[in-house]
This record gives C-alpha cells, sequence and structure tokens, in this order.
C-alpha cells in the first residue's frame, strides 16, 4: 500500500484546496491510502519559542505524519500571486531543526496541485514552491499540474467536485503520482 499525505495549506473551513484534497482522497485507487492533513493548531515560527519549548506539539504530530508517508502531496492556494504565508510557515517548522531536513523531506517524492477562483488557478504559486523543495531536497513529480481555476464553478457548496473534466484531471493526477511514489519506494 502507498501511503501519501495531502497537506492542505488553507486554514478556511469552506477552502476550495481542502475539498480538492478530500475529492483526490476519494479518487485514490485501493492500492493508494491518501491521508489529509491541514495546518491547524501550527504557531507562527519563531526561534526563541523554539529553542525555549522546541517544537510544538501541532507541528511535532504533522511531522510524524510526513515521516510516516511514502509521498506528500501539497496542495496549495495562490495568495497574492506566491505561497500561501501558514503553508510556508508550517513547511519551515517541519524543517526544524535543520539536522532533520534529510530525513523529513530528503529524496521525499513530492507533487502540488492546487484551486483558486481565479482564472489562472495556482500557477504562481506552485511555480513558488519549486525552490523551497529544491533546498529541502524534495524529488518533485514532474508528470502532471493540476490547477483548478475558477474553484467557485468546480465545487458545489458541500465541497463535493462537480466538475467532470476536472474530476477526469484528477483521477490521471492521483494515479500518476501514486505511480511515481511506488516506483521511489521500489527504487529506495
Amino acid at each position: 500500500m502507498i501511503r501519501i499525505l495531502g497537506i492542505s495549506g488553507s486554514l478556511r473551513r469552506q477552502s476550495y484546496n481542502t475539498a480538492l484534497l478530500r475529492a483526490a482522497q476519494r479518487v485514490a485507487g485501493d492500492d493508494v491510502a491518501l491521508e489529509v492533513a491541514t495546518l491547524h493548531g501550527i504557531p507562527l515560527y519563531d526561534g526563541d519559542v523554539e529553542a525555549r519549548d522546541g517544537l510544538p506539539a501541532a507541528v511535532q504530530a504533522l511531522k510524524a505524519r510526513v515521516l510516516a508517508c511514502d509521498g506528500l502531496l501539497l496542495v496549495t492556494p495562490e495568495y497574492n500571486n506566491g505561497i500561501p504565508g501558514v503553508f510556508k510557515n508550517a513547511i519551515d517548522w517541519l524543517s526544524r531543526p535543520s539536522s532533520d531536513i534529510p530525513a523529513v523531506f530528503g529524496g521525499r517524492p513530492v507533487a502540488m496541485l492546487g484551486a483558486s477562483p481565479g482564472g489562472f488557478g495556482t500557477i504562481l504559486s506552485q511555480n513558488a514552491w519549486l525552490p523551497v523543495l529544491r533546498t529541502l531536497g524534495m524529488q518533485q513529480w514532474a508528470g502532471g499540474r493540476l490547477m483548478v481555476s475558477r474553484a467557485h464553478e468546480a465545487f458545489d457548496a458541500e465541497g463535493m467536485l462537480v466538475n467532470d473534466l476536472v474530476q477526469r484531471q484528477l483521477v490521471a493526477f492521483v494515479s500518476g503520482f501514486a505511480a511515481f511514489v511506488a516506483g521511489a519506494r521500489r527504487a529506495g
């Protein structure tokens, strides 16, 4: 069984990105366990807090889930043409202490997707993540990108994906990434 951890980079209760992650979970094959994680409870990074108290419990819990997964799916919103601060903040916490970076991120397969009410999806946010992923030594899946534009039309009021084209794209995306993760696990 391939274990993929999907992290939604939005805190909003009615988040299109969390809805997209849940839709990805529903279309994952029988041989894929796609778990959903959010960033709730992770405080702003503060080196003084880290030095005094260590990693907060919410960070430790998310870090344990990342360490236990075979691949990481970053479901990123786009705020002001870039990475959402809460998402980058969580990754910054997960990289602490820096000696943990190779175990947490090094060589770990990663893919990105995202949803936005705008017309360009999350292309700029996904592009902005690339240097971060390289710096952390992650193995990015370049076999596909999914950027859901006009998300308010793709999801209904309950957060269910209702756009058939996006549904087909999501199925192909999740299965392609799962195959990439399986190949990386066999090679590793």
